[in-house]
């Protein structure tokens, strides 16, 4: 077979060494075992941590734990984690908060961002990419163009507060094969949505080999490794590759916000945030929410060992329980708050770039993997399918130092967490659904939460109504956007409200520019695309609504109308594009 090797020295030890892989060669024509060899190499020049050698390795370790059942969390002692809890009295538009935001708007001119986008909406019945999706039909914006505009407001801001009139903020994207090629695409469609090109970076996540049995042995299939995805984990590999926490250090830049491709609501509260990991001088900052006992989401605990030593870090809910039962508290359970002391992660992280930055060196980029391998029988000796090492991003605190502080910022639901994960036959049976509707009235509501907070008693919005679409109901009153260019936090916004604002429950209310309200009386549409200040203002029309798509009219709709089941139709609106 030696004619077939590449030049790498790690392939070779695959047929020489201890992790013999000749199995992957058997009744093959010469034209695949050369394909597979190619392949071959070609994951071992990308795999982090040792390429394919170091990658069986740890997978023997791991697979040799997990047929013997070893407890990654024996001998440690839950205890509830550091953390600010921005909820109840300490919430948005209490003082505690308000301190919050404006220390992390200083730390905007420094912060950097990083969206996970690998997946695709094939399960939601959406044939494209997730950040394709329209966020809310009132604007139609799709999530990437709302992450963009985020990011163009803080950087506009961040120019003005640091006098840095060509300050770019820089995003990394993390695709995945399935993903990259249409990420590129959408950019370059829309001109990168405002953002320059140099300011974004995209990272390619690969797959890794399949494994067969507990020796590690690469699983072939039809003539070709068969591979898996590695995990969302991978996000701090390729930012090491890409040698952009080091570089972003030396630009004198210190924070890092991961975020998700369908979650656009912690952007409202990032400044709140930002204060938090400054103030509390967090290396790495996990945004939680309140969690019920038994939820379906990890929780954020301490661990210590038998000599006192702490790890802050997110435990999965069904190892959560059994480890909390060795607690005075018996299990998961609430405490006096009717949530559970352990908050439930959300996974949105700050990290602290020149911290992080070493502790990814020290590693190569890698973060520890586990292997969840589907057993065949009792004895442990089989898999049902090929089985892969993955690793997740909330795992970050394994790599720190006990002197590293590692903490969490909880926030309500509605200013922290939606998302579009489900198809409709599937969100029917949820709650909360975690589909297109919901996640289009979270953030109408969480609009509207801000209005009535920045206008500090001067702002009345009509309560929503229940509507449903397809099996699918949500709460949506007046549909109200604002966007990231009317406020970049709820301290800027309530710059922005002079006058006694009054919006009813059938109202749109759409403010895309730097806008200051007077006295306004809303019931119909209105959009406001420009800057200035609006004088006092009574708008009546029959406005929009929100229609349900006839159902032999669906198919023919463009995807994001068909996962929703509902249009937007505007019978009367009124719009102002200069002040």
């Amino acid at each position: 077979m030696g004619a077939l090797f590449s030049k790498s020295l790690s392939v070779e030890a695959l047929f020489d060494g201890p992790y013999y892989q000749g199995h992957m060669f058997e009744g093959l024509t010469d034209e695949q075992k050369q394909a597979i060899v190619a392949d071959l190499s070609d994951m071992d020049a990308k795999l982090p941590g040792g390429g394919l050698a170091g990658y069986l390795q740890r997978a023997r370790g791991l697979l040799a734990d997990a047929k013997a059942g070893k407890n990654p969390f024996e001998g440690l002692t839950p205890e509830v984690p550091m953390g600010e809890r921005l909820t109840g009295e300490t919430g948005p538009g209490s003082k505690t908060y308000a301190d919050f935001e404006k220390k992390g708007m200083e730390q905007l001119s420094k912060t950097c961002f990083c969206l996970v986008a690998g997946g695709l909406g094939e399960r939601l019945g959406y044939p494209g990419i997730k950040i394709g999706i329209t966020a809310e039909l009132t604007s139609g914006m799709t999530f990437m163009e709302l992450y963009a505009k985020y990011i163009l407001a803080f950087q506009s801001y961040a120019r003005q507060a640091s006098g840095n009139s060509s300050l770019e903020l820089p995003l990394a994207i993390m695709t995945s094969g399935d993903t990259n090629a249409k990420t590129l695409e959408l950019l370059e469609a829309n001109s990168y949505f405002g953002l320059s090109k140099s300011q974004v970076t995209i990272m390619k996540q690969e797959l890794v080999p399949a494994l067969m049995d507990i020796d590690a042995r690469i699983a072939v299939k039809d003539g070709q490794v068969e591979k898996k995805p590695h995990g969302h984990g991978d996000v701090h590999a390729l930012l090491h590759q890409h040698g952009l926490p080091r570089k972003w250090a030396s630009e004198g830049r210190e924070w890092l916000l991961l975020f998700q491709d369908t979650n656009p609501l912690p952007f409202r509260s990032l400044c709140a945030i930002l204060g938090v990991s400054a103030a509390r001088n967090f290396v790495m900052n996990s945004v939680t929410v309140p969690r019920l006992p038994a939820e379906a989401v990890g929780g954020i605990c301490k661990l210590k060992d038998a000599s006192g030593e702490g790890m802050t870090i997110n435990v999965e809910y069904n190892q959560l329980d059994p480890l909390l039962k060795t607690t005075p508290a018996g299990g998961d359970v609430a405490d006096a708050s009717g949530f559970s002391p352990y908050p439930g992660n959300i996974n949105v992280l700050v990290f602290r770039v020149p911290d992080m930055a070493e502790r990814l060196e020290s590693t190569g980029g890698i973060v520890p993997e586990f292997v969840n391998p589907k057993w065949a029988d009792a004895e442990k000796s089989k898999f049902k399918s090929p089985t892969r090492l993955e690793c997740m991003m909330q795992d970050f605190p394994r790599l720190c130092k006990k002197e590293d502080q590692v903490g969490f910022t909880q926030l309500e639901r509605l200013m922290s967490f939606t998302c579009v994960k489900n198809n409709l036959a599937d969100a029917a049976k949820k709650n909360p659904p975690d589909c297109a509707l919901s996640a289009e009235a979270d953030i109408y509501a969480c609009n509207a939460r801000l209005l009535e907070l920045a206008g500090e008693g001067k702002v009345k919005i009509a309560q929503p109504k229940d509507v449903s679409f397809l099996g699918i109901t949500a709460s949506i009153g007046a549909r109200i956007i604002l966007a990231p260019s009317f406020g970049i936090s709820l301290e800027d916004m309530k710059t922005k409200i002079k006058g006694k604002v009054s919006i009813s429950q059938k109202s749109e209310l759409l403010i895309d520019g730097n806008v200051t309200l007077n006295d306004l009386d809303l019931d119909g549409a209105l959009r406001l695309l420009a800057d200035g200040e609006l004088g006092s203002k009574v708008v009546k029309n029959s406005g929009s609504q929100l229609a349900a798509i006839p159902d032999q009219e669906l198919k023919s709709q463009e995807p994001s109308l068909q996962i929703r089941g509902y249009r937007r139709v505007a019978a009367e609106v009124e719009e102002i594009k200069k002040l």
